[in-house]
């Protein structure tokens, strides 16, 4: 156990740091989600498994939420930025160059790369003109509506950040730090609102819709206000957390009671990103208690550094691989019910997925984050930033 010093020298360090490595390593984990649901459980049905390897693939069914866990973080994160440079001479020039040197060129070779490979990059048919299109201008969440079928699925959480990206700054610059705390509300209950709406009217309220998913990065943008006022003590970060696991939990209530999921599962949504807003704030906590070690294994933060590389390109690995193997090697068993062959393709895709990311930000998103950070007009305009991948 830490000792009575050890604790109160922790209690002394601030929440709010230049750095916070608990929260790299916390996005370490939602890479790790994504990439174990992507192997183990996406287009999996787990009835035809038994014994451990249905335990496993139930195990990793629910990766998928690890973007809602990057939601939250980004929420957090760059609602924290925009807020400490909201006074900052070139707020907007700064803001949107240095993200567009984070961004966009791993984005768009990763568009490239999908126009080169054509169908062996996707799950379907050849990526089609239309959805690149649309995807290089961030509306890869919302093909449906123009009769685009979404022909790589990660592309939508991307694109749901650049509207963050786009409309967020704005409004922080331009309204005191309470109507921060209202809009962010507002936006939570908006998103909330329409998927219900959606379910009443028999439409699909779990859709990638920027208005459908908005409240995760609202709740994340809420937490980061909520530390730079009152609450933000140890004391209130504690209260804000808990609160927000109750919420989640209270949300979840009713479908015990009513042996089936209120509004259509619509507040399950709204409930995930509660406990993941809940776990950025419980980071934190950790993160600056005698219990850091928790957070900050290499490994982890190793993840962490990659992520941002390892979701865009994890998937076409993937796709490469199930369309090669389908071409030339049809009789090797497919990785759909059968969990040897699944795990063979996990260790393949995922091995390559990971060494590819490292490189990727070695040597070619590297030189771009140097040139973001030039921005910077003194040290301490750098720091806030280092943790926002």
């Amino acid at each position: 156990m830490p000792s009575a010093a050890s604790q109160a020298n922790f209690e002394a360090t601030p929440l709010l740091r230049p750095k916070m490595p608990e929260l790299d390593s916390l996005r370490g984990v939602a890479i790790l989600m994504v990439l174990l649901y992507h192997g183990f459980a996406s287009r999996q049905d787990f009835t035809t498994f038994s014994g451990f390897p249905k335990f496993f693939v139930l195990l990793a069914s629910p990766g998928w939420t690890g973007v809602n866990l990057f939601f939250a973080l980004s929420g957090f994160l760059i609602t924290g930025i925009l807020l400490d440079t909201k006074h900052h001479p070139h707020y907007y020039r700064r803001f949107y160059r240095r993200r567009a040197l984070r961004i966009l060129p791993a984005y768009y070779a990763l568009l490239l790369l999908l126009a080169i490979f054509g169908r062996y990059g996707t799950q379907g048919e050849t990526v089609s003109w239309a959805f690149l299109g649309m995807s290089a201008v961030y509306l890869a969440n919302v093909t449906a509506l123009f009769g685009v079928p979404a022909q790589f699925g990660v592309l939508w959480s991307l694109a749901v950040e650049e509207h963050f990206y786009l409309i967020w700054p704005v409004v922080v610059r331009n309204v005191r730090q309470h109507t921060v705390v209202l809009a962010a509300v507002v936006i939570s209950g908006g998103a909330t609102l329409a998927r219900i709406i959606a379910w009443r009217l028999g439409r699909d309220c779990f859709a990638h819709y920027t208005w459908f998913v908005a409240d995760g990065l609202a709740f994340g943008s809420l937490l980061a206000v909520l530390m730079r006022g009152q609450l933000g003590t140890r004391k209130g970060l504690k209260l804000i957390s808990v609160a927000a696991l109750l919420g989640s939990a209270l949300l979840l209530a009713p479908d015990l009671l009513l042996h089936g999921p209120l509004a259509g599962g619509s507040l399950h949504i709204t409930a995930l990103n509660l406990l993941c807003s809940a776990l950025v704030g419980c980071a934190l906590l950790v993160g600056t208690s005698p219990w850091s070690f928790l957070l900050q294994h290499r490994s982890l933060r190793f993840f962490g550094e990659i992520s941002y590389g390892l979701y865009l390109l994890h998937m076409l690995v993937f796709n490469v691989f199930d369309n090669l193997q389908q071409q030339f090697l049809p009789r090797l068993p497919s990785f759909k019910g059968h969990f040897g062959a699944m795990v063979t393709r996990f260790l393949i895709c995922g091995g390559l997925a990971v060494a590819w990311a490292f490189l990727s930000r070695r040597y070619f998103e590297e030189p771009f984050l140097r040139l973001k950070d030039r921005e910077a007009s003194h040290p301490a305009d750098v720091a806030p930033e280092a943790t926002a991948a």
